[in-house]
């Protein structure tokens, strides 16, 4: 049994352990209220516009749309979103996992490109061959440092660039997508080319009357869809990533209360071990001077 000065030693850094992983909940649930709005308040716009952007997608040529150009698939770009941080349980590497197991099915076979958004990703990858920041003017994986529609804009019109001018023959977003504070869901979604939505043999579910032309409604309204959908997908991180995080430090806190209270019964056993050794010792010294 270890002696009381190390129990003593290993209480208070136990003790100081469990302090800052209270703060970091507290830190992280305050942020998740915010990350959460925003990600509520997103989400019916960006699923409405991709809903409407699939119907029109189904009643068009693909030279009409050059985002809904669909071709044999060798050269795929692979979106990981991930913290910039850790210390949020499994939250990136369920994205590394999902990425990897990718690699080995369905993409196997093929040229994959990792564009990382998100410093962890970026750390992963950026000595491997897949790694690319190609067609970007500053560092996409900053992209968190300040989160907002105008940087998402720039990262996704790079990749539409890229796509457009066929260097790329698929764009995939794998991202969590924010289910509650406690549940986040791994997602691989293609972000071009522009799936379009078919049903019961029709070729859009929607008919539209297009105010002006149909051309120049598409020109503004294909980028800026996508943009929304980009924008989504790094709002649900940020959110996914505070719950995760508030959930670890939450799941830390509790184990370091429990750590502390078995090394507070092994100081008193040790304690009242040491005492009654002492007593012991008295008692035989009493004894040997009667003899």
């Amino acid at each position: 049994m270890a002696n009381l000065k190390e129990i003593r030693i290993r209480i208070t850094s136990v003790n100081s352990t469990m302090q800052i992983t209270s703060a970091m909940k507290m830190v992280s649930a305050a942020k998740l209220k915010r990350a959460q709005d925003a990600i509520t308040r997103m989400r019916p716009y960006a699923e409405k516009m991709k809903g409407i952007l699939s119907n029109l997608s189904a009643s068009l040529d693909s030279s009409e749309m050059v985002y809904a150009r669909q071709r044999d698939v060798k050269n795929v770009l692979v979106v990981a979103i991930t913290s910039n941080r850790g210390l949020c349980g499994g939250f990136n590497n369920n994205v590394i996992k999902e990425i990897r197991n990718q690699m080995r099915g369905e993409l196997q076979g093929k040229s994959v490109k990792i564009l990382s958004l998100g410093k962890k990703a970026f750390d992963l990858y950026k000595k491997t061959s897949n790694h690319t920041t190609e067609g970007f003017s500053e560092t996409p994986y900053t992209v968190f440092d300040k989160l907002n529609f105008e940087n998402a804009s720039v990262i996704a019109d790079g990749i539409m660039k890229q796509f457009a001018s066929g260097k790329y023959d698929q764009v995939l977003l794998v991202y969590n997508k924010f289910k509650n504070a406690a549940s986040q869901v791994i997602i691989s979604e293609q972000f071009l080319p522009v799936v379009p939505t078919v049903s019961e043999g029709k070729s859009s579910n929607v008919d539209y009357i297009y105010e002006p032309e149909k051309e120049k409604i598409l020109e503004v309204l294909i980028p800026q869809t996508l943009k929304a959908q980009l924008f989504k997908a790094l709002l649900d991180s940020n959110a996914s990533e505070h719950g995760a995080r508030m959930t670890a430090m939450h799941k830390a806190t509790d184990n370091a209360g429990e750590l502390v209270k078995e090394l507070k019964l092994n100081y008193n056993k040790a304690r009242q071990a040491a005492i009654t050794g002492e007593i012991l010792e008295i008692v035989a010294g009493a004894e040997a001077l009667k003899g």
